[in-house]
């Protein structure tokens, strides 16, 4: 197995690692506050799959509907953090993106007729350029300010909710309903929904797991994913090898934004009548943790939303049937992000895998030699 083979197989085994200790840690905290322990875990690690309300234990296929339904979103703006993230930027952007992108392709379902089939991809299109846009600028800054683009996004996910509020309650609410909302999306404006049933899993679902096998083509196998992934390791080298480092990082900034905003867009567009947010999503957090768990791997980018979304029904059913609260997916992530951003972690492991393959590597590039010697 080569150097690179074994360096892959550890990511795996320290990821899998992290992900274990942070379920023990939450088994610990449940023993500690739940009268019910056993009970409470069982519904954290198997209800959101199987139930247990008949006879017999069964598939429970309309759980596991709004499991993937929760991953639409999140998969896109996990996409767009990973790209920034790969670059080096730390653009916080994703969640105003996500809303923004939403907000637009909303007005755009409501507003302009169009015909079925060109009506959404036209929405969610004004949506993702919308927040490419708006993600652009902390990028903009901070190549030609100097500013800090982390606190520049943070910032800038308020303004967009305050902004989208203020339009909403001033300029395109519904007066004749109870609720601040926008009037009814167009029906061409709607994206189909996959199985019937109420879980919301739109035809979203495959356009994400098709957009993300396309950005981990994008990041490793074209130029511009090439530089992106470079200019992230180190910068100075990228400028000396004559790359043009500011626009692909506003390259960067932007695509990033883009996938947060077709996100929020397919998800109002999927799930929603109306566009009825009154704060921020909370896609664009949820999407950093899962860039985290997929190492900003396109590719593994919808097994770690799989997973963040399976701990967050298991624990809506934890908090529905038994005495331990729901923010223990809280604890939970924070442990992931803990032993994932801990550089130690399990780094004995690693250095015993580079050491070994270094001299798996030596002996065979001294092999050739050796039999040529014994020969003459």
């Amino acid at each position: 197995m080569s150097s690179r083979n074994r360096l892959l197989a550890f990511s795996v085994i320290r990821g899998v690692a992290a992900i274990l200790v942070a379920l023990l840690v939450a088994t610990v905290f449940i023993f500690l506050t739940s009268k019910e322990p056993l009970t409470a875990l069982q519904h954290l690690l198997i209800s959101p799959i199987v139930s247990f309300r008949g006879e017999a234990p069964s598939i429970d296929l309309q759980s596991i509907y709004t499991i993937l339904a929760a991953m639409i979103p999140t998969i896109f703006t996990a996409l767009g953090v990973c790209v920034m993230f790969s670059a080096n930027e730390f653009n916080l952007g994703a969640e105003g993106g996500a809303m923004a992108g939403g907000f637009v392709a909303a007005l755009v379902g409501v507003y302009l007729p169009l015909v079925a089939g060109v009506h959404p991809v036209v929405a969610i299109l004004a949506g993702a350029l919308t927040a490419g846009l708006i993600t652009l600028l902390p990028g903009f800054l901070k190549v030609s300010f100097g500013a800090s683009e982390m606190v520049s996004s943070l910032m800038l996910n308020y303004v967009v909710m305050y902004v989208v509020l203020h339009f909403l309650n001033n300029d395109f609410a519904d007066r004749s309903k109870g609720a601040t909302q926008t009037y009814p999306f167009l029906d061409t404006a709607k994206i189909g929904q996959m199985v019937r049933g109420g879980s919301k899993l739109s035809y979203g679902f495959i356009v994400a797991l098709v957009v993300a096998v396309l950005v981990g083509i994008f990041m490793y196998r074209t130029r511009w994913g090439y530089q992106i992934r470079m200019i992230g390791i180190n910068q100075n080298f990228a400028t000396y090898s004559g790359m043009k480092v500011t626009g692909v990082v506003l390259l960067a900034h932007f695509l990033g934004g883009f996938l947060a905003g077709t996100g929020g867009a397919i998800e109002v567009l999927g799930r929603f009548n109306t566009f009825l947010w009154k704060e921020l999503p909370g896609f664009g957090w949820t999407g950093i943790t899962i860039a985290i768990l997929a190492k900003n791997n396109p590719f593994g980018v919808p097994f770690a939303a799989f997973f963040i979304a399976y701990l967050n029904k298991g624990c809506q059913i934890m908090a529905t049937r038994s005495d331990v609260p729901s923010e223990m997916i809280a604890i939970i992530q924070a442990s992931i992000f803990l032993f994932f951003a801990a550089e130690h972690f399990l780094s004995g492991l690693r250095q015993r895998i580079v050491v070994k393959s270094t001299q798996q590597e030596l002996a065979a590039m001294a092999a050739p030699a050796s039999v040529k010697e014994e020969a003459n």
